[in-house]
């Protein structure tokens, strides 16, 4: 079955066009019509790690969704002319899902992060969503990937949270979502947010779209990882340029 919404094509991948309220209901028909889906949250350093890497690029083909998490990613829509209604980030649609998963009992499993922060995740999931059926959950630190998955099939859950950054969680899903039908979505470092590991920048910050700015403040080891930024920007204006010739 074709997925709907357009698409806005960034560095070659496929953005769709539409508001956090419409992706989310998309999903929510999808998880309750067991579809088999999966989901890409990206931003600018995920672009251009793709295009260093053919086989992660072979990836994002694969996906049903990539969304705009990052205002770099909107940024660079609008340098090309095809401007997207606003960002899609990973943790506010993980949350939004949780928030409607306990109303409709939906199962999921958690796979991602340290053990101790897994073991808080688990707990605030079931204590503020309590509707929610945690059928699994196991850490980011495994050998063996087949055990896991062949209990992620065995637990059956609606929604499959991984949570150990791209690009292992991308190359995870698109190995594995076929034995399932469920949402199959990466979520970074959503767990550590969750556990109050990791701060998310306050709504100020977010507001502002200076939230790459809060975090490199907060985790300064982050520095090298954000030089891509005015790499990419360059990169989607050089391509404007050609385009408009």
């Amino acid at each position: 079955m074709s997925v709907p919404f357009d698409r806005v094509n960034i560095l070659n991948v496929p953005f769709i066009k539409t508001t956090n309220a419409g992706f989310v209901q998309q999903l929510q028909i999808d998880i309750l019509a067991h579809r088999n889906r999966f989901v890409v949250t990206a931003n600018p350093e995920i672009l251009m790690y793709a295009r260093e890497h053919p086989d992660y690029q072979q990836v994002l083909t694969q996906a049903d969704y990539i969304t705009p998490d990052g205002i770099g990613v909107i940024q660079g829509a609008q340098i090309l002319g095809t401007p997207l209604p606003e960002r899609i980030t990973g943790y506010d649609t993980l949350l939004t899902l949780l928030e409607w998963g306990s109303q409709q009992h939906q199962r999921i499993f958690l796979l991602g992060a340290k053990p101790a922060v897994l073991k808080q995740v688990t707990a605030i999931v079931q204590h503020d969503y309590p509707g929610i059926v945690v059928v699994g959950a196991r850490d980011g630190y495994y050998d063996d990937e087949q055990t896991i998955v062949d209990q992620i099939v065995a637990a059956k859950p609606d929604m499959v949270f991984v949570a150990t950054g791209f690009p292992k969680q991308e190359f995870f899903i698109a190995e594995h979502r076929q034995r399932l039908d469920a949402l199959w979505m990466g979520v970074g470092g959503s767990f550590d947010v969750i556990a109050g590991a990791v701060k998310r920048a306050p709504l100020f910050w977010q507001k502002h779209h200076v939230e790459w700015l809060y975090r490199l403040i907060q985790e300064p080891s982050r520095f090298k990882r954000m030089l891509v930024l005015p790499r990419y920007l360059r990169l989607v204006k050089k391509m404007a340029r050609q385009q408009a010739r």
